[in-house]
């Protein structure tokens, strides 16, 4: 059952990419994505529900509907959510498992769902709660961040192994993960109609100082061992930006490239985690503000390599705001580990190289102009991108596109340069994702006169 409430009529005409948020994407065994997000609309009434899209591409959209008929009578009366947030839907053997969150904004009083499906198109059957969060009412002048209460939403399924684990959290009280049970997908020991009170291990928090958000993490296996982390700070409507850090296990501890521990609770610079992306301007292109809430889709293997990467994120845009939209990025990794996001969005197959090793091996790939982004350096903000040179000293290459260097003043830095389709120009081109010892990020585009 769901809700009796009925479903607002919606125009869905030529949404497409458009009214996308907190999205994850998977795909079937014919090939097609599915996307699912949010219950948002940029300028009308939500339907509550999980929105699915598909694809067959990753660049155009289809919307394919609502994967429940509203929010479910638990959540509902839980929560009193007119919609539903931020689905992860991950594959156990032959079923399909989404797990959903339900809130209202500003409120603790929120749980985590789950729905079963034997394909992401449907039918999915609800399951029921996974875990719960009240909102307190907290002594004057005591802060609901640093060591308060989590907030359980942003759900993110990590596989290790034969353990199953449930990463969450939102605004409130950091980070957290939760052991599930691989067979019933609900947190261990927990039986269906008895939801986990949480909150399980500390992963990351801000500073109780800080009025400030660190959410919907994403965790992935690394290269060679150990995990890395994607997770959004700050706020969703104008400074969201995704940082990045690594731990040898999931439960932790996760730090930044500088070895900052992410449950630090010093509220002084520098905040811990290393900016990945944020809000940016190509030049002749539009301004994206906002980018967050990201999922990594791993495709299957092919030929003997590894099934490329993709971020999958919701972005703003900075003439309006209000407006939200899908984007897919290549994820790429670094030597030593450590994940970067391509500043061009993906083109699709036809306009991307997947064969790693058909990528620059030569250093005279690091010369001439590039469009060129930092985006730690003021990520709360949307960036225009400097045209200039790599500084680069002593570059040595190590194939499949990854390079290394010094900086003039001394940095380390770890690099990758990959092709890519300048979506401004509409041509091909080459990226250069960098990633020095002190935690900077560098990400360009290569000029056409370059």
């Amino acid at each position: 059952m769901t809700t009796t409430d009925p479903a607002p009529v919606l125009d869905t005409t030529g949404w497409g990419a458009e009214h996308t948020h907190d999205p994850t994407a998977v795909r079937d065994d014919d090939g097609t994505y599915w996307l699912f997000s949010t219950d948002a609309c940029s300028d009308g009434p939500v339907r509550g529900g999980v929105q699915v899209r598909r694809s067959r591409d990753l660049v155009t959209w289809e919307l394919h509907g609502w994967a429940l008929p509203g929010v479910p009578p638990a959540a509902a009366a839980w929560t009193g959510a007119q919609g539903l947030w931020a689905p992860e839907v991950v594959r156990v053997g032959d079923e399909w498992r989404m797990y959903w969150s339900a809130s209202s904004f500003g409120s603790r009083t929120s749980a985590i769902g789950l729905a079963v499906a034997p394909h992401p198109a449907g039918p999915w059957e609800d399951r029921g709660l996974v875990v719960t969060s009240t909102h307190p009412v907290l002594p004057e002048g005591v802060s609901p961040h640093g060591d308060g209460s989590p907030n359980a939403i942003d759900a993110n399924v990590v596989v290790d192994g034969d353990r199953h684990w449930l990463v969450y959290g939102s605004f409130f009280g950091g980070l957290h993960a939760l052991e599930l049970d691989p067979a019933t997908g609900l947190v261990d020991g927990c039986r269906p109609g008895e939801p986990s009170p949480g909150p399980g291990v500390l992963l990351v928090r801000r500073p109780a100082e800080v009025e400030g958000a660190v959410e919907g993490p994403y965790v992935l296996p690394r290269p060679g061992g150990g995990w890395a982390m994607l997770a959004s700070w700050d706020s969703l409507f104008t400074s969201y930006h995704l940082r990045a850090a690594v731990a040898p296990a999931v439960t932790g501890p996760w730090t930044d490239r500088t070895g900052l521990d992410l449950r630090t609770s010093v509220a002084e610079p520098p905040t811990p985690g290393t900016v990945v992306l944020a809000g940016h301007r190509l030049p002749g292109g539009p301004g994206l503000r906002a980018p967050g809430h990201a999922s990594v889709l791993t495709e299957p293997a092919r030929d003997g390599r590894p099934g490329r990467q993709l971020l999958v994120h919701h972005v703003r845009d900075d003439d309006a705001p209000e407006r939200h939209r899908v984007q897919v990025r290549r994820l790429v990794w670094t030597r030593d580990g450590w994940p970067l996001v391509s500043p061009q969005p993906w083109a699709g197959e036809a306009r991307e190289t997947d064969d790693e090793t058909a990528w620059p091996d030569d250093v005279a790939a690091l010369a001439g102009t590039w469009e060129l982004l930092d985006p730690g350096a003021d990520p709360r903000t949307v960036q225009l991108a400097r045209t200039g040179t790599l500084d680069v000293v002593d570059p040595a290459a190590h194939g499949s596109g990854r390079f290394s260097w010094c900086t003039a003043d001394g940095a380390r830095v770890e690099a990758v340069v990959a092709p890519a389709w300048d979506a401004v120009r509409d041509r091909a081109t080459t990226v250069v994702l960098a990633l020095d010892e002190r935690g900077r990020v560098t990400a360009g585009t290569r000029t056409p006169d370059a």
